[in-house]
């Protein structure tokens, strides 16, 4: 199951880099049909200031690198 979530989140962060330009909140709509497509429970996803220092991994960027999407387990 954690090898399911790396690829997820490796395919989510090389998605972000296209699509800097994306809404926020369509982009992390889209990260978490991705997790739940492959059954991941137990996380969140979290939308802060792309200078904010983060305890979760980074997977995705949005609003043209003006924010950023971090993962973490709840």
């Amino acid at each position: 199951m954690n090898h399911a979530i790396a690829a997820i989140l490796l395919l989510s962060a090389s998605t972000s880099v296209f699509a800097a330009g994306k809404p926020c909140d369509e982009l992390k709509g889209e990260i978490a049909a991705k997790l739940d497509a492959k059954q991941v429970k137990g996380y969140t996803l979290e939308i802060v200031a792309s200078d904010a220092a983060a305890d979760a991994k980074v997977v995705g960027s949005c609003e043209a690198g003006a924010k950023k999407i971090v993962y973490g387990k709840s």
